[in-house]
């Protein structure tokens, strides 16, 4: 799924909160300095002052270009760009007060040392802040993964106009792959892994992390038509520079740029950023009630699961998220300590195929199978807390962390995501989810792991958010029921 990109006031929404609450920081320490140690928005006069500078300072931040290329301003360029926005401000302020016959009330040198304030303060402060966001964007966990596909020739080209464009602050390149690479694997550009184009690349892109695919097509080579169907069937965005696409049928969902390219954007379901800022503040709201049940849970479940089995109450797994992003995935132990050393043993019983989930009848690792209810049933703690989901409770801490969504796909485990083909890697371009369509379609019963990837990838093309609380609601009726578990 593509997430639009956030651009404009929304993009850098943290530089406007720090002007914003400088410019009172600044009128604040103006009174004290200016007048005595107090509160001037107590003062009616000085209170009106604030308000106007206030409404001012919003004016040049709805409709001035201020912001624009912030991240990537010299020092002097951002001293410019300071200088400028306070004096817009106040112009804009004191035209304001001369408009309504206010100006002789207000304090002049008030204003002047508080613009004198808010510009020290505020370069000081975006200052701080760059180096805040370009500490934290050297880490790749923070970045978009992007495969850049295109000529040798063009390759070191094409990534120096990125870094030289800011583009690295949001991406950094897992792979180059080179569309006249000949046979030739294991190729190193600008010590970026390189790989000609072919299966292997495609193997390689299907287990690996990879958020975007970026297409600069070359102007003497034909555009890679069945490499983009491969990519678009695995639920990739596909970028791919205008001057490449002529001729090619594949569905544009969105316009944009990467660094300084202009580019078209395919996959499988674009999501606006209002969207995708609904759904997850939907997420923090069931994290935040889910991790308070977590809590209540853990004190009833907690002492029988150690008495049955002594040991860690929660299990923790590595799992592959969103683009094949791996995490650690959590829920309430709910089989005994070797499980995962006896599931090889196991594999004969699997009742989905080629491996791809794994789901065994009357599985003998969990807590408690030992015991048989009168219809000859497990009845232990370890199948009680799975029949009724009890074991997923803790992966609220996951979706709280924006690893896992409410709503979404499975998060496949590593053996499981290496056996995946292109087909099944499109239930990873959404990130997953703690329920979704195919858990309340059958949850267990379902043995079809095509089936999975069918009902998953029904979900993916018509996602909405109406989509996901009917999924919710269903979950609630389908947990409670004990329907379709283990």
């Amino acid at each position: 799924m593509n997430k639009r990109a956030i651009t404009g006031l929304i993009k850098h929404g943290d530089f406007i909160v720090l002007d914003l609450l400088c410019l009172q920081v600044s009128f604040l320490v103006s009174y004290w300095i200016n007048v005595e140690f107090a509160n001037p928005y107590a003062v009616y006069r000085y209170r009106f002052q604030a308000l106007a500078l206030f409404a001012g300072q919003l004016l040049v931040v709805l409709f001035s270009n201020n912001y624009h290329g912030i991240l990537r301003r010299a020092w002097f360029d951002e001293v410019i760009s300071v200088v400028s926005y306070t004096i817009e401000m106040f112009v804009i302020a004191l035209v304001y007060l001369f408009a309504i016959h206010w100006i002789s009330e207000a304090s002049r040198l008030q204003f002047g040392v508080t613009a004198v304030v808010f510009a020290g303060l505020d370069l000081l402060l975006r200052q701080v802040n760059k180096v805040r966001l370009h500490r934290r964007e050297t880490v790749r966990q923070h970045k978009r993964s992007l495969v850049l596909v295109t000529s040798k020739e063009l390759a070191s080209k094409t990534m120096e106009s990125l870094r030289r464009s800011g583009a690295y602050q949001d991406y950094f390149i897992w792979s180059v792959v080179l569309m006249d690479g000949g046979k030739q694997y294991g190729e190193v550009v600008d010590g970026i892994p390189a790989m000609p184009m072919d299966g292997t690349a495609i193997t390689d892109i299907t287990h690996g992390w990879v958020d975007e695919v970026f297409i600069l097509q070359p102007d003497n080579m034909p555009f890679p038509v069945q490499f983009v169907d491969d990519l678009m069937e695995m639920g990739l965005t596909v970028s791919y520079a205008v001057a490449g696409t002529h001729g090619a049928g594949f569905s544009v969902t969105d316009t944009g740029k990467i660094g300084p390219y202009a580019v078209l954007t395919s996959t499988i379901r674009d999501a606006s950023m209002g969207q995708l800022m609904i759904k997850r503040l939907f997420d923090i709201l069931g994290g935040l009630v889910g991790c308070i049940l977590t809590g209540l849970i853990f004190l009833i479940v907690g002492p029988i699961i150690y008495a049955k089995s002594p040991g860690p109450i929660f299990f923790a797994q590595q799992r592959v998220g969103l683009n094949g992003k791996r995490f650690t995935m959590y829920k309430f132990r709910s089989m005994y300590l070797d499980a995962e050393e006896r599931k090889a043993a196991l594999a004969s019983r699997n009742r989905v195929g080629d491996g791809l989930m794994f789901k065994v009848d009357n599985d003998p690792r969990i807590i408690g199978s030992e015991k048989r209810k009168r219809n000859g049933k497990p009845g232990g703690i370890g199948h009680f807390i799975r029949r009724y989901s009890i074991d997923e409770f803790p992966q609220f801490l996951n979706v709280l962390r924006g690893e896992m969504s409410l709503v979404g796909t499975r998060p496949p485990t590593l053996d499981e995501w290496e056996r995946y083909d292109m087909a099944h890697r499109v239930r990873m371009s959404i990130k997953p989810g703690i329920t979704g369509l195919w858990q309340v379609s059958g949850r267990s019963k379902i043995t079809d792991f095509e089936q999975v990837v069918r009902l998953d990838r029904e979900y993916i093309e018509n996602w909405n958010l109406g989509l996901d609380i009917k999924i919710l609601l269903k979950t609630v009726v389908v947990v409670i029921g004990g329907r379709g578990a283990l």
